[in-house]
């Protein structure tokens, strides 16, 4: 089986949420990774750990019930630069699925044999990571250049709908 990491420090709360509902209702191992404790996270690791245990309150004994726990973790790093990336890249295992805004994390999870999506809906794989490595590069040649406005948009409904189709099918393929 598979493990869900989450590059979490820059992500949207609502992306977060719609991460967080897939990994409950699946009951996936999710490890969102952060410099800071993300309230939103830890509130639905409790909430998924409750309604884990709930249906078995009555048939398990207080030391067994409390051994039920959320398949879902936050996982706390040091601040600093690639921090949570490095530390995710050191974790993951062929198969993996690495949820990311960074390129160069995604590149770096596919080396090891995961599958990369970031936070616009794109999948990334070994095949068309190429592609959007050149277009940072690219675009990284204009920043240097003082070219600023080409600065990537804030997040759209239709972004967050494409987050959420790519995210669902790439989980059924895996699942």
């Amino acid at each position: 089986m598979f493990t869900l990491f989450v590059d979490a420090d820059s992500l949207p709360i609502r992306l977060r949420r719609i991460i967080l509902q897939r990994a409950m209702k699946e009951n996936m191992r999710t490890i969102f990774v952060a410099d800071r404790n993300l309230k939103d996270v830890c509130c639905m690791i409790e909430e998924h750990t409750a309604s884990l245990r709930l249906p078995l309150r009555n048939t398990l004994d207080k030391t067994e019930l409390r051994k039920i726990r959320s398949s879902i973790s936050m996982l706390i790093v040091e601040s600093g630069t690639d921090s949570a990336d490095n530390t995710i890249v050191q974790m993951i295992e062929e198969g993996d699925i690495v949820i990311s805004h960074d390129v160069g994390l995604s590149e770096r999870a596919i080396e090891k044999g995961a599958v990369a999506i970031d936070d616009r809906g794109n999948i990334y794989t070994r095949e068309n990571i190429r592609e959007r490595v050149s277009e940072r590069e690219y675009m990284k040649s204009f920043r240097e250049m003082g070219i600023n406005d080409l600065n990537q948009k804030s997040l759209k409904e239709k972004d967050y709908q494409k987050f959420s189709n790519s995210f669902d099918a790439l989980i059924s393929k895996k699942i």
